[in-house]
């Protein structure tokens, strides 16, 4: 009876959550995706590029989540047994709530493994693999990220002006600029319009004149038809991986090289992107933020499990409960709170590694001592 009682409760507890997890999920990842439509609006990409960018950023949203939905749903199922007074059933078949905070403790720590997975592997890789669909990705719609009376700079190296645009797709007083600050070319031209000819783009202009600065010479022509080729440029995306990126075990790898270490045998031919020594910072933040974190799962369990101390027929019990969120909410703060203070001592970090650990001893011990206090009143 008793297994089937936990498992009972396991299910409900795991059904609500994986119901909000996804539900919550997909709302943000909603709105998210609109804003990276932009990607195709202003940037000029095709669809595809689109969905796998927006899809490949899903574990992102969900890692972001697991914490307080976590929280939120043993909260609620708990309150809800206690309203219904189902947790008496517990107690009524000789379990007492020790064994069910143990219980508590052991699934914690199966969804804090899960989530380090999600953290340090599965996020990492999709949003490398969502970069890589920018870096390899061209500019297919050219002619959407053209924006009438904006100069457009999404191109590298090469800025576009248009005073308008019709529905055709027709520029009006185009003003193109290419290279640096001191060899340049500026092109006017009264319209033009972009076409594609193969895998090439053109931009073809009409009426109009280019001046040309090169070595503080400078020299211009005047047109009535030219075609700017487009193809030889590239965008703006960043090309290297940034730190967020990068695999887990390659950040302690760099770490280890960065600090002269002697922990691991790493090869010599190592390499790693943003392997620096002014990253080292942001190298440690990464990785308190996929491995350190997920251990505050147990301690917000182990907050939502202050509830089954305490019955619906106590007066304060809507307060109490309200109560409990606010410190669980607080704990998540904290969790993200903490990331900001830590830095390349090492040393100096440990005190924030410990805090979750520490947290989870202190709960613990104190339903220690509730459960005794609670067997010298009986």
């Amino acid at each position: 009876m008793k297994k089937i009682l936990f498992r009972k409760l396991l299910l409900d507890c795991l059904v609500f959550f994986l119901i909000t997890l996804f539900s919550t999920g997909i709302i943000i990842w909603v709105f998210q995706a609109v804003n990276f439509l932009d990607i195709i609006v202003e940037d000029g990409r095709n669809y595809l590029v689109y969905l796998n960018f927006s899809l490949l950023n899903f574990p992102k949203v969900i890692s972001k989540l697991v914490p307080f939905v976590l929280f939120f749903s043993f909260l609620y199922v708990l309150s809800k047994y206690e309203l219904k007074n189902e947790l008496i059933i517990f107690w009524n078949f000789g379990i007492n709530k020790l064994d069910l905070i143990n219980f508590f403790i052991k699934f914690s720590l199966f969804i804090m493994l899960f989530q380090i997975l999600l953290t340090a592997f599965v996020v990492p890789k999709s949003q490398d693999l969502a970069r890589s669909f920018l870096r390899t990705s061209s500019y297919n719609y050219l002619e959407n990220f053209i924006k009438p009376r904006i100069f457009n700079d999404a191109i590298k190296g090469l800025t576009i002006y248009s005073d308008s645009k019709d529905d055709l797709g027709n520029l009006k007083e185009i003003y193109l600029k290419k290279g640096s600050a001191e060899n340049f070319q500026i092109t006017f031209a009264k319209e033009g319009r972009f076409k594609k000819i193969g895998n090439s783009q053109f931009l073809e202009l009409n009426f109009g004149e280019t001046i040309s600065v090169i070595n503080d010479k400078i020299t211009n022509f005047k047109f009535k038809k030219t075609d700017f080729n487009l193809s030889n440029f590239e965008d703006n995306t960043t090309t290297y991986k940034k730190t967020q990126e990068v695999g887990t075990l390659d950040l302690i790898k760099c770490y280890h090289n960065l600090m002269n270490l002697n922990f691991l045998k790493i090869n010599e031919n190592f390499q790693v992107e943003n392997c620096k020594t002014d990253n080292i910072d942001n190298i440690l933040k990464e990785l308190y933020k996929r491995i350190i974190i997920p251990l505050y799962i147990p301690v917000l369990i182990l907050i939502a499990s202050l509830l089954i101390f305490k019955s619906k027929e106590n007066t304060n019990y809507l307060r109490y409960r309200f109560f409990i969120f606010l410190i669980g909410l607080s704990t998540i703060i904290l969790s993200e709170m903490t990331l900001r203070f830590i830095n390349e001592d090492f040393q100096k970090n440990i005190k924030f590694f410990l805090i979750p650990i520490i947290l989870v001893i202190s709960l613990y011990y104190n339903y220690l001592s509730q459960f005794k206090n609670i067997k010298i009143i009986k």
